[in-house]
């Protein structure tokens, strides 16, 4: 799922590029955006995720000047812009639908904005030459925009949206009109033209594979605030809280009660059974927490593990249930179980790669199996 999940962040420089600092936006008695405070780098491509209605779109729209903060102050370089006309604003924005005129050829697409911004003829031509030659689209250019592909109608409006040179791109769920196997292939280009211009941008998706495939840091929404910051793979990893747990990917979480608590370990007894957790957390003996373990982190099979199967011999009798296949899915390069615990109803979800061609586990519908996992793959959650 994640691309590169260990893309160098930029380094921060004396003062964030873009700054939201308490930004709140209420209609009538609901907070859309509560409280949101967020420091964007230049340069990085920022990604604001979470289901419809979380109030990320709300977010982008006025960092773009369409909505105006209840309270609460956004600075651009220094620039506090919450007074701004979105016109006045060095920012552009790409919407989903990509808004392109369709009277107008794909050069005169390009153009418009340079137009009305009374540019000498020369440099409009000069700029709209090099915004083809970026999104590789020269040979298109006396084309309308039906006469193109999804794909290629997107990279005029992001062309479009880069033709002023914003200081700041706002990309509104930009792949989001795409088929899924064209917005595969279209993520990586995208970065790549954002990258080569050089250009500061904070993007908005539902998508958690678009977010995570594209942006330097997420910013996980739900609710109007900001639950979890933090690079792709931190994310994934090392979620600061069920909602994020559960909403990026999919994950196995297990109520429990913490029996023993050390610096180095911890022992967590659940119903289903008692996980041992190869690290320390900030808690009390007997306070109820979550195990939250990702489905390709357990190992399934038909015999018990054996010890040197295990991470370590302090986890014998530890991190393991057993149970009965109930449903499988084959993806081709995975099969995905849904076990049934023995004695109890929960279901674990558990991934195995297809790493053969003809895989030797021959695992079907009502086999008892035992699922185990590794303390050190074990993320405790308090909230």
């Amino acid at each position: 799922m994640v691309s590169n999940p260990n893309a160098p962040v930029p380094k921060p420089s004396a003062a964030p590029f873009l700054q939201i600092k308490h930004v709140v936006k209420q209609f009538d008695d609901v907070f859309a955006v509560d409280d949101v405070s967020l420091d964007v780098q230049q340069g990085e491509i920022f990604a604001l995720l979470g289901s419809s209605g979380c109030g990320k779109s709300t977010l982008l729209r006025m960092l773009a000047g369409f909505e105006l903060p209840t309270s609460g102050q956004i600075f651009l370089a220094g620039q506090d812009i919450v007074g701004l006309a979105p016109y006045e604003r060095p920012i552009n924005m790409m919407f989903q639908s990509y808004a392109l005129f369709p009277h107008l050829s794909v050069w005169e697409n390009i153009a418009f904005g340079l137009k009305r911004d009374r540019m000498p003829k020369l440099e409009i031509e000069a700029r709209v030459e090099q915004m083809l030659d970026l999104v590789q689209l020269k040979q298109y250019a006396k084309r309308k925009p039906h006469q193109l592909s999804g794909g290629q109608q997107q990279r005029v409006a992001l062309a479009r949206s880069l033709a002023k040179r914003p200081k700041l791109l706002l990309l509104d769920e930009p792949l989001g009109a795409l088929d899924a196997k064209l917005r595969e292939r279209t993520q990586l280009e995208l970065v790549d033209i954002i990258e080569k211009v050089g250009v500061t941008c904070v993007m908005v998706t539902h998508d958690q594979e678009e977010a995570m495939t594209m942006a330097t840091r997420i910013g996980v929404m739900s609710e109007g605030k900001i639950l979890q910051i933090g690079r792709p793979s931190d994310i994934y990893e090392t979620p600061n809280c069920r909602f994020v747990a559960d909403f990026i990917g999919s994950v196995n979480l297990f109520k429990g009660a913490v029996e023993v608590d050390q610096p180095d370990h911890v022992v967590i007894a659940s119903p289903e059974c008692k996980h041992y957790v190869s690290h320390g957390i900030t808690g009390t003996s007997g306070m109820t927490v979550h195990v939250a373990v990702r489905p390709e982190k357990m190992t399934i099979q038909k015999g018990l593990p054996s010890d040197e199967e295990r991470e370590s011999l302090e986890e014998v009798g530890f991190n393991i249930a057993q149970g009965v296949i109930k449903d499988l899915a084959y993806l081709g390069s995975l099969t995905t179980y849904h076990v049934q615990l023995d004695g109890s109803s929960t279901i674990v979800k558990v991934t195995h790669t297809n790493a053969a061609r003809h895989d030797a586990t021959h695992l079907t519908w009502g086999d008892k199996v035992y699922v185990w996992w590794c303390g050190s793959d074990v993320v405790v959650l308090t909230s």
